[in-house]
């Protein structure tokens, strides 16, 4: 059997005993990971409660992931960023048009340190067992992904602090068509920020579980944006990272899509001796089969799949973004977690 763990996110966290009923239904699931979305306002305001909210979990029986949610729109996540209202210069800019956008640049000092802080509090206080790296990326300065073809032209980051940076290392100015030393500089710069605080992470305790989350992306089909991420030899050979993850695939697409990124996946993560994560989507939208979870969670086991995740509890239930049969569908993914766990 190759899938030995079952995770699934949660950000419902603020009151201990109201986790602690939730924390029970994941266990009635069959998950045996909760990957907690902490976000800066969590950080700020309920701060105290974080390490209680992990040592219930611990009590109850789960593994407990930290997930720095939404943190300078940086990561993924739907969380508004305090970083970005309190800092309004440090943001990523359109290479072409010069627009600041709604993403800090993480290659500023000022949110390096802001980030690395947040992770080493909660390194040295929370008790958790890890963290997870949620989707990094530099920000695609336009409204939608493209599904069919490629990315377009514009790209980020080009402010000032990236273009110095690439002036020093190159000796010629970033130019705003993306060239190879370009893609080199921008893929070296987004390792640097997860690395050096994964590092110190370990530093505090070695057996801290780092997990690094990766878009999905194939050739020009599916939104091969140079995000900062694609070159997963980088990502998966780092020695700070112990589980190489790629994202949700939205249950429309074809199943040899779902295949073709799962093999790499696992490939890459045995490349480095790591072990291997892959999502299912369990919000917002839904299999016109639900049978089709079954399917994909066969597929990933044969595989060699090592953990099996799932975005979010209850799937999505009660917000915007859920599933139009949430509860069924977090009922569906549950019975296959303990299917797999052969629960």
């Amino acid at each position: 059997m190759a899938i030995t763990q079952t995770a699934i996110s949660y950000y419902g966290l603020n009151y201990v005993e109201h986790a602690a009923e939730d924390f029970r239904e994941m266990l009635d699931h069959g998950c045996t990971t909760v990957i907690l979305a902490v976000t800066e306002f969590d950080f700020d305001f309920w701060r105290p409660n974080i390490p209680k909210i992990v040592a219930k979990a611990h009590e109850l029986g789960l593994k407990v992931l930290l997930d720095p949610w939404g943190i300078g729109k940086y990561f993924g996540g739907e969380q508004v960023s305090k970083f970005l209202q309190n800092n309004t210069e440090n943001r990523q800019v359109s290479a072409l048009t010069g627009e600041k956008l709604p993403y800090a640049c993480f290659n500023t000092n000022s949110f390096r340190d802001y980030f690395q802080n947040m992770c080493l509090a909660l390194g040295r206080e929370a008790g958790a067992d890890g963290f997870f790296w949620d989707e990094p990326h530099y920000a695609f300065p336009k409204s939608y992904a493209s599904i069919t073809g490629g990315a377009g032209e514009d790209w980020t980051c080009r402010c000032p602090v990236c273009m110095k940076k690439f002036y020093d290392y190159y000796g010629y100015e970033m130019p705003k068509v993306m060239n190879d030393d370009v893609k080199q500089f921008r893929w070296r710069e987004a390792l640097f920020i997860l690395e050096d605080t994964s590092r110190k992470i370990k530093e505090i305790n070695p057996e801290l579980e780092i997990t690094c989350c990766v878009h999905a992306t194939l050739n020009t089909y599916y939104v091969t944006e140079y995000r900062g991420y694609d070159n997963w030899d980088m990502v998966a050979s780092s020695p700070y990272f112990d589980v190489f993850s790629t994202t949700i695939i939205a249950w429309e697409l074809p199943e040899g899509f779902f295949e073709n990124i799962t093999r790499r996946t696992v490939e890459m993560a045995k490349k480095y001796g790591k072990k291997s994560e892959r999502w299912l989507m369990g919000y917002f939208k839904q299999p016109k089969d639900f049978e089709q979870v079954d399917k994909v969670v066969d597929m990933y086991e044969k595989l060699g799949v090592d953990r099996l995740a799932a975005w979010t509890y209850r799937g999505g239930y009660g917000t915007v973004l859920a599933a139009p049969d949430a509860l069924k569908l977090w009922d569906k993914i549950g019975e296959n977690y303990k299917r797999v766990l052969k629960k």
